[in-house]
């Protein structure tokens, strides 16, 4: 058996549904980072906020000041090499550090969009994506092929799968499914939107919303896969998305998924797409006739890494069953997991500086360090909050205090419930660190 996986994971198939797919993630990742710079988000999120919160075990990434719109350039430009199949490798590396960089900056700016990105730019690192329809093949006939391993269109077929997978099994809780929440709190919101905006009201549409979106999650793949239901999928994706668009202000996520979708198309199909583009440039971008992509140096790492990077992914949502108590409310294990659009929550945070010997106390205004962004984030999120603690210690022992204790008043409204106390107000947070432990300071929801 295993020798006819192997043959069949080997065995060669046209190029053009990789080579197309390289290049409609690089012409977006090109619009994704003009369109970050166009709206000032660089130095909204980035140089404005006085102090940023850091991911555990990534504590050493430091936004570099105005060198973070260096960063962009050189995502900006290693993605239209991506696209255009130029000194590919390069380029897709160059892209892959960038970008993980910018998104490890600051915790407060995740999402799992963002996080679905850096692990599609690390694949395609191993890929030769670069053998068909690209500059490099051009310029290499080492490197050209119309052929490449069937294992380099599975594996991406595969992350896609992950991805919908777990988003469906997410959805399958008594919030989402029996309450539909957080959807019954921000659909009457849309009341304005043309036809369907007088609906956006009715419980009725909220449950229609969340099993639909449950549903389509679960099945999508199965109905990409089948040749005689993919088109019937496809205007699925598209309109699933399109109104996920609409609706939420989820940036360049439903257009990544919707070119992720072509991934399951023919051959043929793609050589269509290649042949328009063809015309576009006004010349004939060829490839030799190779057989196969040669076995180069880099496929012999690459697959050992490709089955471990989707075995982690298959891994790391499970992680949450070793904490006890609601994800949504202590978020152990929520990051990283492909649960996307939830949960809503609401939160207050006040914090109090003691001096642990004579007992003085003050209170602390977050916005005098915190962005509003910050704030809102740091308020519902258990590990933000020790982080922000010890950032108040420093600050205030840089001005001469000393014995110091740092508690907090903190409450949160998780999927419409009522407001409850969040952080153990008893606990000095300064004896608490950030790490895999259980958040027992957290008060059961």
């Amino acid at each position: 058996m295993l020798p006819s996986l192997t043959h069949y994971l080997n065995s060669p198939i046209k190029a053009a549904p990789l080579a197309v797919f390289r290049i409609l993630f690089g012409v977006l990742m090109v619009i994704s980072m003009i369109r970050f710079w166009y709206h000032g988000w660089i130095e909204k999120l980035y140089l404005t906020p006085q102090f940023h919160f850091h991911f555990y075990g990534f504590e050493f990434i430091q936004v570099p000041g105005q060198y973070t719109y260096l960063l962009f350039i050189l995502c900006t430009i290693s993605a239209l090499a991506v696209a255009l199949g130029y000194r590919y490798r390069l380029a897709i590396c160059l892209f892959f550090l960038c970008f993980t960089y910018i998104e490890l900056m600051d915790k407060t700016t995740y999402l799992n969009h963002y996080y679905f990105i850096s692990v599609l730019s690390f694949i395609l690192i191993w890929l030769p994506a670069n053998a068909y329809f690209s500059i490099d093949a051009q310029r290499n006939s080492h490197i050209a092929s119309k052929n490449i391993p069937r294992w380099s269109l599975l594996v991406l077929q595969m992350m896609i799968a992950i991805v919908y997978l777990y988003a469906g099994l997410a959805k399958l809780n008594d919030d989402w499914m029996y309450h539909a929440m957080p959807l019954a709190i921000w659909l009457p919101s849309k009341f304005d939107m043309p036809l369907i905006g007088h609906l956006m009201e009715e419980p009725w549409m909220h449950y229609l919303f969340s099993w639909g979106g449950a549903l389509y999650d679960l099945s999508i793949v199965p109905l990409l896969l089948i040749k005689r239901t993919r088109l019937f999928a496809f205007s699925l994706v598209i309109l699933f998305h399109v109104l996920t668009r609409v609706l939420f202000p989820i940036g360049m996520f439903p257009y990544i998924m919707i070119a992720s979708s072509l991934l399951f198309f023919s051959a043929t199909f793609h050589e269509k797409i290649l042949g328009i583009l063809r015309g576009l440039l006004g010349k004939s971008v060829t490839s030799n006739d190779t057989n196969m992509v040669a076995d180069r140096t880099y496929f012999k790492w690459s697959r050992p890494i490709l089955v471990a990077t989707l075995c982690l992914q298959l891994l790391i949502p499970w992680r949450y069953i070793l904490y006890p108590g609601n994800i949504f409310w202590s978020e152990e294990g929520y990051r990283f997991s492909w649960r996307v659009m939830l949960m809503e929550k609401t939160g207050y945070a006040q914090f109090k500086i003691v001096d642990g010997q004579s007992l003085k106390r003050f209170y602390v205004q977050n916005h005098d360090f915190l962005t509003p962004m910050q704030e809102k984030q740091m308020s519902t999120q258990p590990d933000f909050i020790i982080e922000y603690a010890h950032l108040l210690a420093r600050h205030f022992r840089a001005q001469g205090h000393q014995n110091l204790e740092v508690y907090v008043d903190s409450f949160v409204s998780l999927n419409g419930r009522p407001s409850q106390p969040f952080i153990n107000p008893a606990v000095d947070l300064l004896t608490l660190e950030n790490d895999f432990r259980a958040r027992t300071y957290v008060l059961p929801l």
